[in-house]
């Protein structure tokens, strides 16, 4: 699909007080039309082509075109996030996957002294109403690419007629094969040069691959906020393009709805800081969001990457997968490993378990998201979040990684190799920002240097958050920049967080922000879920559906509550609520089972 114009564009609104003196230019535009059998709300898929296992195709799957590339985008990005399996609930009870024809605006924006851009992309239905304008913006979760959060404020904002504006914040699928010399173009296609959205700097001698959260040495987290302000402006922007009889569409005369969940709902918290009236209010889910003055997330993911696997065999009746029969004697080596380090204490395997639950509970884990946290140490996604993040917050280039990891394409033996054009042409739409996973993996460097030693690399990324070294100044000086300050004060923000949320612990985040954000004056409703854990897509698992219920439906709940009051204030706001959950083991989720509440004023 052909873009209908390019170039780049500037509009400040001089009467909006609210507006900045010179609004960001957005480069690389680019304005497409989705009808027909290919809609923005799932690319033509519909709920079948969503649930199938398999990618949608590529003609030649060395070259996708654009809309190929775009449909499999989405369709990764429904599938990583909801849960869209028969009985689930979503398009019956709560969200909406109908078609949404209308038009896509994309560009790059740029965060002022960053080296690498931040992708934005706003979809506008057709059925928008300049008369009743409405902007929903959100930000990826965790370090997806543009389309990471089309299923909560795309499936909420397009079937409200609102246009809806992303921004990958800094992060994304843009991986860059070192190798090839081949990332990734506006459109989402490959290419070895022109206007890519990820490229690292010339003259790098590392090899494998690169990819932006980790490496653009621009700290993203940091400007999260920034990232989520500028997807408003660049959203503000379209609706002039869109609309023009109807511009200027600013701040003051388009409503707008900040949403996001697990690191996107860190960014509409961090957007909450920043003066100006960009938001009417604010909806964060399960929030990536570390306070200033307590210890930061980093700190607690390199404990878990080292002391969970051993404390998971103290806890009965975790949830599979991982499987438990595999993941048991790997766990068992960890233990011993950490006795021998005298990191945990304990003559056999049970005291040693015992001893390392302990220390995770000193830090504020609780049993239930102990157990959740099972899924993310089976599949080590707590070495790979530790890797990304060091390098964000050292602002390290590729092959340079303080504790000497890097990233490669997977050989067909499971080894590092060389990445294949067919391998390269999938990441863009399929690759969740941080590997392994979609062809890539991670590469510990300290197991050939001291293969005696397995908690080296491991050991390396905690001596970051505890250390004195200069790598370790480096790091912390980094996670400093990116701690949340309180909100603005009047702006109706509602937090939600699953009590069981064992990626994200919702004591080390959400049960921090809120206090700090009340002491500032913030209007802020605080949702606690039971049953609830990080990542609705993990209840396609009978095991999981039977313990969890999804966070999806109460993002949408509380939209819908302060959308309600923004166009009758007589209808109140969200109020705080321990909600009590039932999940649906096998039976089709009934709305009764999320005992959603209601809002003040009804």
């Amino acid at each position: 699909m052909l873009p209908i114009f390019a170039g780049s564009i500037s509009v400040a609104d001089a009467a909006d007080p609210r507006a900045p003196a010179a609004a960001p230019v957005f480069e690389q535009w680019r304005e497409t039309p989705h009808r027909g059998g290919d809609d923005l709300m799932t690319a033509g898929l519909g709920l079948a082509g969503l649930r199938a296992s398999v990618a949608p195709a590529f003609a030649n799957p060395a070259s996708p075109t654009a809309g190929e590339a775009r449909r499999r985008a989405i369709w990764s990005s429904w599938r990583g996030i909801a849960d869209l399996t028969p009985g689930g609930g979503f398009g019956e009870i709560y969200g909406t996957l109908q078609s949404a024809p209308g038009r896509e605006f994309s560009a790059y924006g740029r965060i002022p002294g960053a080296s690498q851009p931040h992708r934005v992309l706003v979809q506008i239905p057709d059925n928008f109403d300049p008369a009743r304008r409405c902007l929903v913006a959100t930000a990826s979760s965790g370090s997806r690419g543009i389309y990471g959060a089309i299923s909560v404020a795309g499936s909420w904002g397009l079937a409200h007629g609102c246009a809806v504006a992303y921004t990958d914040k800094g992060a994304g699928s843009d991986y860059y094969d070192l190798d090839a010399g081949t990332g990734f173009q506006a459109d989402g296609t490959p290419a070895a040069d022109g206007a890519l959205a990820f490229a690292p700097a010339k003259g790098t001698a590392a090899h494998g691959v690169a990819f932006k959260h980790a490496h653009s040495g621009d700290n993203p987290e940091a400007d999260w906020g920034q990232h989520l302000v500028q997807a408003v402006q660049f959203g503000l922007q379209a609706l002039d393009r869109a609309y023009p009889q109807s511009a200027p569409f600013t701040p003051a005369n388009t409503r707008t709805l900040g949403v996001g969940v697990s690191n996107g709902g860190g960014a509409v918290l961090r957007a909450a800081e920043i003066e100006g009236n960009w938001f009417d209010a604010m909806v964060a889910g399960e929030p990536n969001v570390s306070v200033a003055g307590a210890a930061p997330l980093y700190d607690f993911v390199t404990q878990a990457a080292l002391l969970m696997p051993c404390a998971l065999l103290a806890v009965d009746d975790l949830p599979q997968p991982p499987v438990q029969a595999q993941a048991r004697p790997v766990w068992t080596q960890q233990c011993a490993a950490l006795r021998t380090a005298g990191l945990v204490q304990g003559e056999d395997t049970q005291a040693q378990a015992h001893s390392a639950r302990e220390q995770l509970a000193k830090a504020g884990l609780s049993e239930g998201a102990l157990r959740a946290g099972a899924f993310s140490t089976g599949f080590d996604l707590w070495r790979a979040i530790a890797v990304t993040y060091a390098s964000a917050y050292g602002g390290y280039a590729a092959g340079q990684h303080p504790c000497g990891y890097t990233f490669s394409a997977t050989a067909a033996d499971g080894k590092p190799g060389t990445a294949s054009a067919e391998l390269r042409a999938s990441w863009w739409g399929e690759a969740g920002g941080i590997p392994p996973g979609s062809g890539v993996m991670l590469v510990d460097g300290n197991a050939a240097q001291a293969p005696n030693d397995p908690l080296r690399g491991l050991s390396c990324l905690r001596s970051l958050s505890t250390g004195d070294s200069a790598d370790a100044k480096r790091v912390r000086a980094g996670i400093a920049r990116a701690a949340a300050k309180a909100p603005r004060t009047g702006l109706p923000i509602v937090v939600i967080h699953g009590i069981d949320d064992g990626l994200v612990p919702i004591s080390l985040t959400s049960d921090r922000y809120v206090p700090l954000a009340r002491a500032a004056g913030a209007q802020i409703a605080y949702w606690r879920l039971t049953n609830a854990q990080h990542f609705d897509s993990l209840l396609a698992f009978p095991d999981y559906r039977k313990r969890y219920v999804p966070l999806l439906p109460y993002l949408f709940a509380a939209m819908d509550q302060v959308w309600n009051h923004l166009e009758d204030p007589a209808r109140g706001l969200p109020q705080d609520a321990l909600i009590q959950t039932t999940p649906r083991a096998e039976a089709p989720l009934q709305p009764a089972q999320l005992s959603i509440p209601s809002a003040s004023g009804r």
